[in-house]
């Protein structure tokens, strides 16, 4: 549960209320949390196509996650430096021209057929996204109380899961829907080969143009919007934590440190779950779909953490957050296990169910985390959103696994994933120097 407000956020409040009622800019904060949802949850389409395209193996073809959340472990400090210089809009402003550079990458690398610049657009449009990620986060935290922090971050992130929502539907049909498909692998081998490399790969372009295109007028809406002016007072001491962020300050709070790791294996596990869905749900002994019939499944996976997230931000009014995480926490565990110890819909149901756990961890841990960090909150936050590189270490790790034990043996890295949130829930989130 949230502490009593800080001096510096009492003060933000005041100065909210004088400049006028701070839920206008909570309404236009959401439109960020969706577009980015979106594009993160394009990835687990991407994914099984350049798998087919390029005849990756599974650990290769995660190197798409690597890349994607990479980026926030590099991109993270000099983006934390970044908005402590430029301010919070500013930022949102550079998050997303740096993003939609990124989506329009996405042409030259279908015209080129490489995997390699496939991996570098990536890279670039996840680090519009890091910058938005630190901006926003943060923003949202301070507009309004601060004992009803994680409440108001949950509402906002369930907009983020209506992106992730939205997507499959997007992607199968744009992307998915030109895989070739025969009667047998024979035909649909037969049908690849009669387009050339760069014919399969154009089916991305014109999504991720659209994309760019919804991004640069975004970037132009908050250009010439007026938000409450939310920065941080001393521009040169925000640079100082930001760049120093491996070291003093935040680090001395064992609930930060903890909650870094909990935003690691969360990521870590959510996406891993998310990259290996449809791969799971074409197995014949699971679901036996094709790849577009199983990406609109990713919906429900999403959609389940969307739902979870409205509830959730009523429920942790009336009971502690750090409660609510450990719960949503072992009820994931038990549904990772089943899906790895059965088979047919039970397996794939209970997988997708794992969404609707997910729902309030993310907000909640980043939170939890930041509670009473006073003038070390900018770092805490730089040094979280660092730690969502787990979105790119646990997949990779998830796909090493089932290269060599199988895509259902391979969930096991997911369950180990939510048993650390179950404690973290319980006993790491309580705020004690360490």
């Amino acid at each position: 549960m949230a502490g009593a407000p800080s001096m510096e956020q009492a003060e933000a409040s005041q100065a909210y209320q004088s400049q006028g009622d701070f839920r206008f800019p909570l309404v236009v904060l959401t439109s960020l949390f969706f577009m980015w949802g979106f594009l993160t949850c394009l990835n687990d389409i991407l994914i099984p196509y350049l798998k087919n395209l390029f005849d990756l193996s599974y650990t290769q073809a995660m190197l798409v996650q690597f890349c994607f959340f990479g980026a926030y472990f590099i991109v993270s400090i000099p983006a934390g430096a970044l908005v402590g210089k430029i301010g919070y809009q500013k930022g949102i402003i550079t998050g997303l021209i740096i993003a939609s550079i990124g989506c329009f990458l996405f042409y030259p690398s279908a015209s080129l057929a490489s995997y390699n610049m496939f991996l570098l657009a990536l890279f670039v449009m996840a680090s519009g996204i890091t910058i938005l990620q630190v901006s926003a986060n943060p923003y949202v935290s301070a507009l309004g109380p601060a004992e009803t922090a994680s409440s108001r971050l949950t509402m906002t992130q369930a907009f983020n899961s209506l992106g992730t929502t939205v997507a499959p539907f997007f992607g199968s049909w744009l992307i998915l829907s030109t895989m070739p498909h025969g009667d047998d692998v024979t035909d649909a081998a037969v049908a690849a080969a009669a387009l050339s490399p760069a014919e399969q790969a154009s089916a991305v372009q014109m999504p991720y143009v659209m994309l760019a295109v919804a991004l640069v007028i975004l970037a132009l809406v908050f250009l010439f919007l007026k938000l409450p002016l939310l920065g941080i007072k001393d521009n040169g001491e925000a640079q100082s934590q930001a760049t120093s962020v491996f070291s003093g300050g935040a680090w001395s709070q064992r609930h930060l440190v903890l909650g870094a790791v909990g935003i690691f294996v969360y990521v870590g596990a959510e996406v891993g779950i998310g990259s290996f869905l449809i791969s799971f749900l074409t197995q014949a002994d699971i679901g036996g779909y094709t790849e577009a019939e199983a990406a609109k499944y990713i919906a429900y996976y999403f959609g389940g953490a969307m739902v979870g997230r409205f509830i959730g931000a009523l429920v942790m009014q009336k009971i502690a957050a750090g409660k609510v995480l450990a719960f949503n926490a072992v009820s994931a565990c038990v549904l990772v296990a089943i899906a790895i110890a059965s088979s047919g819909h039970t397996a794939m149901w209970a997988l997708i169910f794992v969404g609707l756990c997910n729902s309030i961890m993310f907000p909640t841990i980043f939170s939890l985390a930041l509670q009473n960090l006073k003038q070390h909150t900018s770092q805490g936050s730089g040094i979280l959103c660092l730690a969502i590189v787990g979105g790119a270490i646990v997949p990779l790790l998830q796909g090493v696994m089932a290269d060599n034990l199988g895509v259902q043996m391979a969930f096991i890295l997911p369950l180990v994933c939510y048993a650390y949130i179950g404690f973290y829930g319980l006993s790491g989130s309580k705020p004690r120097l360490s």
